[in-house]
């Protein structure tokens, strides 16, 4: 039976929510999930055990999905004016989660899974604690990319004028950016969130605006835990697969590997940025590459 628990851990004056989803009876290696902007952490899972942590939960895995500050059940919800950003992501709540877990489980979560700008949080996270990087035996990242560099309509539409263009303005107007109202996603971001988010989309340098610590600086010779790259032939505008080779690219050393799924490459279905994860027939295409992903760089 799987089998699913909330948890809370207070930071400052919010809670950071945790949904662990586990096999009964089972204590399996742990797996931290981080969702994507205007996302929560449901990208991975229903209440009724559908969904990617589920499916690696039945596995033997014990599945941790984060819902970022603000995001999903952390509490409160963004609002107007709320001050956080990617940086408070990646410096506090990121790290708050890992030593959740560990306070649970005894280590820190053995495998890093993260959709879209997850996987440049989570990357970002290396950069800043590069004593991670030997926690972890492994990761998989879907549609994650940093900087779009795809020429495809939908990219001018979702990333020009949606993203660059009328976002800022909206979010001016409101002190965030309710893009679950606007059905722009499945949650709000906070101006900052959506300002940081937007600057390095726009291909402008992995650097920090906060403090400028330079991401790309900080990974270019540091070697990351083996990577295995999610990219869907449907997913036109936020995750080509030139988009996410350039995140490798200056995602410093070591095994990066990118798959693109879709009925030219073998599988059962051409998926998109969102039914990559979400699909009934993902189980038996890159859920499975995942599982043989884990177990071939699982240490001992």
């Amino acid at each position: 039976m799987i089998l699913q628990e909330s948890i809370l851990l207070p930071f400052q004056d919010c809670q950071l929510h945790l949904r662990r989803i586990y096999k009964e009876g089972q204590k399996g290696d742990a797996i931290l999930f981080i969702h994507g902007a205007v996302e929560n952490g449901k990208i991975f899972y229903t209440e009724s055990n559908k969904g990617f942590a589920p499916f690696l939960a039945e596995h033997g895995y014990d599945c941790y999905v984060a819902d970022l500050r603000g995001r999903g059940k952390s509490e409160p919800n963004i609002a107007s004016n709320h001050p956080y950003g990617q940086t408070e992501s990646i410096l506090e709540d990121i790290p708050t989660m890992l030593e959740g877990i560990k306070s649970r489980t005894g280590c820190y979560p053995k495998f890093w899974v993260a959709h879209s700008w997850g996987g440049v949080l989570l990357n970002s996270v290396f950069a800043r604690f590069p004593n991670l990087v030997n926690t972890v035996d492994a990761c998989v990242y879907f549609g994650s990319k940093r900087s779009l560099h795809n020429r495809h309509p939908k990219k001018f539409l979702q990333g020009n004028l949606i993203w660059y263009g009328l976002a800022p303005l909206i979010a001016k107007k409101y002190g965030y950016l309710p893009a679950s109202k606007l059905k722009w996603g499945s949650d709000e971001e906070t101006v900052k969130s959506h300002r940081q988010s937007m600057e390095w989309a726009k291909r402008k340098p992995w650097i920090d605006s906060d403090d400028g610590f330079d991401y790309a600086n900080a990974l270019k010779y540091m070697t990351l835990p083996p990577i295995l790259h999610i990219a869907g032939v449907r997913d036109k505008a936020l995750a080509q697969p030139i988009d996410i080779q350039k995140f490798i690219d200056e995602s410093g050393q070591g095994i990066q590997e990118l798959r693109i799924y879709g009925k030219r490459y073998g599988h059962q279905h051409d998926y998109d940025h969102i039914n990559m994860l979400t699909h009934p027939l993902c189980k038996t295409d890159q859920f499975q590459d995942t599982l043989e992903w884990f177990s071939k760089y699982r240490k001992p």
